[in-house]
């Protein structure tokens, strides 16, 4: 398959953009009903998606069907500026956004509440997932500047109704669901909606054969027309051995087409699968107010449970005695670790109260929401093995003895904070809107080692603002640019090299600049936007008298320059009659700036692609048959910090076939499709965890098909 190249890009984003104007009408067609209210919007704001002055992107639960999406790490199929961030089968999902790796503990949502993602996150009974890119620190207390994810779950429908699905995917994973909607009393005032999921998993991947199943209920009670009350409750749990990831042999990058993608290291008599059990509940309160103001109160709670266990491989000792502490040695042999860590206990609690409505003041309309946010997180561990069980090998057939003692100690976490909210859309003229925003976080995190060794203690204030201008140039088209901050915090380790061990160190404020132009009707939704990140960043620096941080006392944490991620994105929804695009492409600089080590400055962040493209075509053949094709590139990136190996860009084709039946009142729709059509092999993704670099090859060839009947 040829590669696309920059030129080729810049011809591809031409087409889209020309697109726009030449796209035709396709009739929106409605088919499981509609919630009788909506969900919070991610951004903060109640305006569709084009209106505002920021990127976000909302996916369906079609959507996600069309392509299989079953947990969050799919969406990389779906948007250029979204890449994996080690992203493991049997594991949790790790992403990065616009080249920052989302912070699975402070990145995430769901209904808009603050939930941890160190764990296996069903889609089950998900409505669509949001997403939006670049800084939140008005939607988020402390968070990355990545972005933010938001799962929205699917409510009670206004109308009545059932669908059933059953999918088959090669290798051996069977799966199956149930989706009821129904509602009760004189006046229809309470509505139900039960979600039942169970698979039996066997992917192409071997030895990660596991299971999972997820059950949910949601609830409405329609108090009277200008109250609503919400309560649901899910529980899912997945066990399956994860994927252990490849890595570079001394400093060389593995041939990808020589290496099984279906093999995994993870593969010894002993090795056991990685569970986990999540509770997930909530209850919202909506009530109108008079003169056009509405409040909302929403409670959630999450309360995760883990057993994680792999046969790990990281690092080597290579025959002669030296040490690789970054990758696999040179003939392919490697440290394998019995790694444990059992009966992990994550809890989090979230209550949001805010009220919302218009002000007239100065003569200008003002659109006004104030709020807090109070949530508590606590984790509680255990002992864990992390023991040195023998050596591995690249093929797959060195077999060792287990060492499951837990001999090292963990981390607890207890954290706290306490947010209020801010945000103003002013109509400044009949086209132009400045729109405001402004939080402050109150922070107190703990942490102690689970032997009761190395406690910490600290407090933080800190402030995010935010602001924007948007002005409508034409119908359906809207400039706009916004300025923003987001904050990260942290306490350095207490270890004994750090001379400020245990003491918080300034929080992080990352800044970021957005200039973007966007349109949305009926047939097309489009946007160009430009973006600028700085962030600062940690260093370990060595003390005077010292020259590597390795003696007691040696050295400090300290922010140490800036990573700044300069991109230009382009996307484009497009719909007419029997077909329509999704697309979208990313050019991103990212780059170490202003570090004391000069050594670093100029330098690319591991695993980040500097150039993306991917598209989504759909064309109808025949009455109810749709044809589909999926396109994915993703460019060069660096396998280490030093950017001493590039790993080598990849494209992959991906088709399916949707037919749609009407049968009376039901219909039927009939999916098949293949991933990895051409069955390209290359490394996907080269995440750099632990000062270690890892490589996951793409996934092969893979055929499945899936029936769904809506009654």
């Amino acid at each position: 398959m040829a590669q696309p190249t920059p030129s080729r890009i810049a011809a591809a984003s031409a087409l889209l953009a020309a697109g726009l104007a030449a796209a035709q009408t396709l009739p929106q067609v409605q088919v499981t009903g509609k919630a009788m209210e909506s969900a919070p919007s991610l951004t903060g704001f109640a305006a569709p998606p084009a209106k505002l002055p920021m990127q976000a992107l909302s996916l369906s639960a079609e959507r996600l069907d069309d392509l299989g999406i079953s947990q969050l790490s799919g969406i990389t199929k779906l948007d250029a500026s979204v890449s994996d961030a080690y992203n493991a089968v049997g594991y949790w999902s790790q992403l990065k956004i616009r080249g920052f790796d989302l912070d699975n503990r402070f990145n995430l949502r769901r209904d808009g509440l603050p939930i941890v993602g160190e764990t296996a996150l069903s889609l089950a009974n998900k409505s669509g997932i949001e997403i939006l890119k670049g800084s939140s620190g008005i939607q988020a207390g402390t968070s990355s500047p990545a972005g933010l994810v938001n799962f929205v779950v699917k409510r009670p429908l206004a109308e009545d109704g059932t669908a059933l699905r059953v999918e088959a995917i090669q290798g051996g994973t069977l799966q199956g669901s149930v989706d009821h909607s129904q509602r009760f009393g004189a006046g229809r005032e309470f509505g139900l909606r039960v979600n039942l999921a169970a698979a039996h998993l066997q992917p192409t991947l071997r030895n990660t054969k596991g299971s999972s199943n997820t059950v949910a209920i949601a609830t409405d009670w329609r108090v009277r027309a200008d109250t609503l009350v919400e309560a649901e409750m899910e529980f899912n749990r997945q066990a399956q051995p994860s994927q252990q990831g490849f890595s570079l042999l001394g400093k060389a990058l593995p041939d990808a087409t020589k290496v099984d993608p279906r093999l995994n290291l993870n593969n010894q008599p002993w090795s056991q699968p990685v569970v986990f059990n999540n509770l997930h509940a909530s209850l919202r309160v909506q009530h109108k107010l008079t003169g056009g103001w509405s409040a909302q109160a929403a409670l959630g709670i999450q309360r995760l449970r883990t057993d994680d266990r792999l046969a790990y491989a990281f690092g080597c000792t290579a025959a002669d005695g030296s040490y690789y502490a970054s990758s696999f040695c040179p003939d392919g042999s490697y440290d394998l670790y019995d790694f444990r860590s059992e009966n992990e206990h994550r809890d989090t609690t979230a209550l949001d109260v805010s009220a919302s409505g218009p002000l007239q003041l100065a003569g200008l309309r003002h659109d006004v929401t104030v709020g807090g946010l109070t949530s508590r997180f606590k984790s509680r561990l255990q002992g864990q093995a992390y023991n040195l069980a023998g050596t591995g090998n690249i093929d797959g057939s060195a077999v060792t003895a287990a060492q499951p003692t837990p001999t090292s100690t963990n981390t607890n976490r207890d954290e706290r904070s306490n947010e209020l909210y801010l945000r103003d859309r002013v109509a400044l003229g009949a086209d132009t809107t400045a729109w405001l925003g402004l939080r402050h976080t109150r922070l107190h995190r703990e942490s102690v080692q689970t032997d009761g060794s190395a406690p910490t203690d600290y407090s933080q204030g800190l402030t995010t603002p935010w602001v924007a201008l948007s002005h409508a140039i034409a119908a359906d088209w809207l400039v706009y640019a916004s300025w923003g901050q987001g904050v990260e915090s942290q306490v350095v380790p207490n270890l004994p090299i750090y001379a400020n061990r245990g003491q918080a160190v300034p929080a992080l404020k990352s800044r970021q600049t957005e200039i973007g132009l966007k349109t949305g009707t009926q047939r097309v939704e489009g946007s160009l936007t430009v973006f600028d990140i700085r962030r600062p960043t940690y260093s370990d620096i060595p003390l005077p008298g010292f020259t590597a941080c390795s003696a007691t006392n040696s050295c400090e944490r300290r922010i140490d320059g800036s990573a700044r991620h300069r991109g230009i994105e382009a996307s484009a929804d497009l719909k007419w009659s029997g077909g329509g695009v999704f697309a979208s492409a990313t050019r991103l600089r990212a780059r170490r700036e202003n570090s004391s080590d000069a050594g670093l400055n100029g330098l690319v962040p591991a695993n980040v692609p500097q150039t993306t493209v991917k598209a989504h075509v759909r064309q109808d053949l025949l009455p109810g048959l749709q044809a589909q094709l999926g396109l994915r590139y993703e460019g060069r990136r660096f396998a280490t910090p030093d950017n001493s190996v590039a790993v080598p860009a990849w494209a992959v084709a991906d088709a399916g076939l949707r037919y749609t039946q009407n049968t009376g009142s039901q219909t039927w729709i009939w999916r098949a499709a293949v991933d990895n059509l051409a069955n390209r092999r290359a490394w996907r993704e080269s995440p750099w965890q632990f000062e270690h670099s890892y490589l996951y090859p793409l996934e092969p060839r893979t055929w499945r098909a899936s029936l769904e009947v809506r009654l």
